[in-house]
């Protein structure tokens, strides 16, 4: 029996006990940072199979890392776990199965690291559709020593990894100064005013920015009553671009607009990011066709696998900036839905996207074994991450 059989062995033997955990946290869908039953039954498997979970990483109370080190000198292959839920649309997104794609490979890959060296960690990573705990876990350096980092997400069709957008969540919040808005409007200060002119400002900035760059905002406070000069209004927005260093200067130029406005109309400025900064996914090709050459050593046609594209933000970016990464979309629904849908999440609950689980986790697996055996083919994955990182 080849090593690779014996991966694919382990994780069929163990299909049942990955399927159920992946229902019951699909049945039981948490929210970012509440996901303590998805947390006790992913530790509780992993550990069952031998690997030491360290749980609450950074204070985090949801957050884990699962460690299995063979003993033996070897590369460290992270395995990233997503479980958080939508508000409203449960595991519309597939979270449920990223996470046991992420465990199952973890486990198939352990059954042969006596014979290839090295450590595995899973990272039980919460909140991936909020404040996603990569970015704190990757400020912390919990991703420097990693060599490569894989994880895969459910999807209508194949797809290789591609890029994201680095991105900030940025509020501004204006103060001005109340008023009867008919007897004395000219005693007030409009903070809505201001807001309503930062939105024109970026609209006249638009005709500047490179054609990635996506700024997009909502008034999450405008006032409380038509009569009432408003004194305290608040724009919450998102600022992306395909680079760390671009979004940071456009953030500049958002900011500029928005100390215009606040000169413009007397009003006070503060200013704050309400979510964690996201950094831009800079997928490993050379890994990426590690993971698209199993794909079709089990099966699937090079030519129903798509090329990576562009599906806004994520949080696995901040990973990538650490080490070699991949985050490949997989088929896991027989019907054209797009993700946060309804329509999503209730086929990707059934018994075929299971299955699809079962199968991609067997393909993270493989490629995390190509690489073990393979010190050439680490080192230009290596060698490719340290270019990028320059």
């Amino acid at each position: 029996m080849t090593l690779k059989s014996t991966i694919t062995q382990t994780i069929d033997n163990n299909a049942n006990r990955f399927k159920a955990i992946s229902s019951f946290i699909g049945a039981n869908p948490e929210l970012g940072h509440e996901e303590f039953q998805a947390a006790a039954r992913l530790t509780e498997e992993l550990e069952y199979h031998g690997f030491q979970v360290e749980r609450g990483v950074l204070d985090i109370p949801t957050a884990f890392i699962a460690t299995y080190d063979s003993g033996k000198t070897g590369p460290v292959v992270g395995f990233l776990a997503e479980y958080d839920a939508l508000p409203d649309l449960g595991h519309a997104c597939g979270h449920h199965l990223i996470c046991m794609m992420s465990i199952g490979a973890a486990i198939g890959l352990k059954s042969v690291l006596a014979e290839t060296g090295g450590s595995i960690r899973v990272y039980g990573t919460p909140a991936e559709e909020t404040k996603g705990a990569k970015v704190p876990m990757a400020e912390a350096g919990l991703f420097r020593d990693v060599d490569i980092a894989l994880m895969a997400h459910p999807y209508y069709t194949y797809e290789k990894s591609g890029e994201s957008l680095a991105m900030d969540a940025i509020q501004y919040e204006f103060f001005g100064r109340p008023a009867h808005a008919a007897a004395q409007p000219y005693e007030g200060v409009n903070a809505l005013d201001a807001v309503l002119q930062l939105f024109n400002s970026i609209n006249a900035l638009r005709q500047q920015m490179k054609s990635d760059a996506r700024v997009h905002g909502i008034i999450s406070e405008g006032g409380k009553a038509p009569n009432i000069i408003p004194d305290y209004a608040v724009a919450q927005f998102y600022v992306r671009s395909a680079t760390r260093t671009y979004t940071d200067e456009l953030v500049q130029k958002v900011l500029h607009c928005a100390e215009g406005a606040a000169l413009q109309t007397g009003c006070t400025l503060k200013t704050s990011f309400y979510e964690y900064s996201y950094d831009e996914l800079r997928t490993n090709e050379t890994l990426s066709q590690v993971f698209s050459d199993q794909l079709s050593e089990m099966g699937i046609d090079p030519k129903d696998v798509e090329v990576g594209k562009d599906h806004g933000s994520l949080d696995l970016g901040n990973v990538s900036i650490q080490c070699p990464t991949i985050h490949p979309f997989v088929k896991v629904v027989s019907e054209k839905h797009m993700l946060h849908t309804k329509e999503f999440r209730d086929l990707a609950l059934q018994e075929p996207a299971l299955d699809a689980m079962i199968f991609t986790a067997k393909a993270l697996a493989n490629t995390a074994y190509e690489v073990l055996s393979s010190p050439d083919l680490l080192q230009r994955i290596k060698d490719e991450f340290a270019a990028a990182t320059k």
